[in-house]
């Protein structure tokens, strides 16, 4: 006798998988060489790729993360020269937070003072400790004392910071919207995520239990009754990208999210990862991401960032493009890496 809330193997063999958590978040700046110090030397971020941005060849695309770029960990930023400075509003991410080892936030709110970065500030949120500051093009983000971030398997041990006080990826991202609902209708009824406290008009939501990785896996909601929307620029979240572990779920995310009604895009090829976006009903960028084939497709461990990569259609014209790029210093080779090093 067959349950009316079982599934035949067929189903399950075509069930989308919840999705597992943040993927990267990518914004932009105006400043290529300031974006890459401060991601690498103030935060210790790994610079784990130097490619273009695929839809504006004319402009950088870099990734900062862990050793090897892993999902959950990539910051990535379209390098727009002379961009202005963008303005908040609702319907965007307000905030972009990193997961750091409880006890680390009294080191990174002096290492921020220090460093000149301005405004760093001790917070609480959900029994948590918080730093929050700003980039130098004034995008917000923070540092969450987290003990999911336990273990040092997502900490670059060769940056700049202390590998017991390193960032080990996203905790998570803010979402500012005129309504709770408007993405909640996204997270929870389609990528499975669940409600799991609320604090003023901060809502927090978690993907389902992680099969591996406890990083990168909140939500958080903020409501923003009135508000102008944004407007696109330095400083600003272009989008956030969600975890979907392959091809064939992604299919499947494409193919639920067009019967929900949803304006999703093709699916696009970005070397390191095949992408979907769309906008949910906030108004917010959403990307859904595959974990494979990763930031080593093209490059060893060693030698991540160390070289512009260029997709294949445009490397006949690698010539013209690197000459009409301005010029940034690469990363450093890290020869004899152990492999519990990246």
């Amino acid at each position: 006798m067959t349950l009316h809330n079982e599934t035949t193997p067929r189903e399950a063999a075509n069930a989308v998988t919840p999705i597992a958590g943040l993927h990267h978040v990518t914004a932009i700046t105006g400043n290529a060489q300031q974006n890459i110090d401060f991601y690498t030397k103030t935060l210790g971020l790994r610079f784990v790729k130097v490619t273009i941005n695929y839809d504006d060849p004319g402009s950088y695309h870099f990734y900062y993360g862990d050793g090897l770029g892993r999902p959950g960990t990539i910051m990535t930023y379209f390098a727009w020269p002379g961009a202005r400075r963008g303005t908040n509003g609702v319907g965007q991410v307000s905030e972009t937070a990193f997961a750091i080892p409880v006890g680390s936030a009294d080191y990174w709110k002096e290492r921020l003072d220090r460093f000149a970065t301005g405004g760093a500030q001790h917070a609480q949120r959900f029994g948590e400790k918080v730093v929050t500051f700003q980039d130098p093009e004034g995008m917000p983000l923070a540092l969450v004392e987290t003990e999911k971030a336990a273990g040092d398997r997502h900490a670059w041990r060769h940056g700049e910071v202390p590998v017991e006080h390193a960032i080990r990826g996203f905790h998570s991202v803010t979402l500012a919207e005129l309504t709770e609902s408007a993405p909640a209708g996204i997270l929870v009824n389609q990528f499975g995520y669940r409600e799991v406290g609320r604090e003023g008009k901060r809502v927090r939501y978690q993907a389902a239990p992680p099969h591996g990785d406890a990083i990168a896996r909140v939500v958080d909601v903020v409501t923003v009754p009135k508000g102008n929307y944004p407007q696109m620029g330095a400083g600003q979240v272009h989008h956030v990208a969600f975890r979907t572990p392959d091809d064939g779920q992604q299919a499947l995310w494409l193919e639920q999210l067009r019967k929900a009604g949803r304006n999703v895009s093709p699916v696009m090829d970005r070397d390191y990862f095949h992408s979907i976006y769309f906008r949910e009903p906030g108004g917010v960028l959403f990307e859904i991401a595959t974990d494979a084939p990763g930031m080593t497709i093209n490059e060893k461990p060693e030698e991540l960032a160390t070289r512009i990569q260029l997709p294949a259609w445009l490397e006949p014209h690698r010539v013209q493009v690197e000459a009409a790029l301005p010029k940034i210093t690469l990363a450093p080779r890290f020869d004899g890496l152990a492999a519990e090093e990246v």
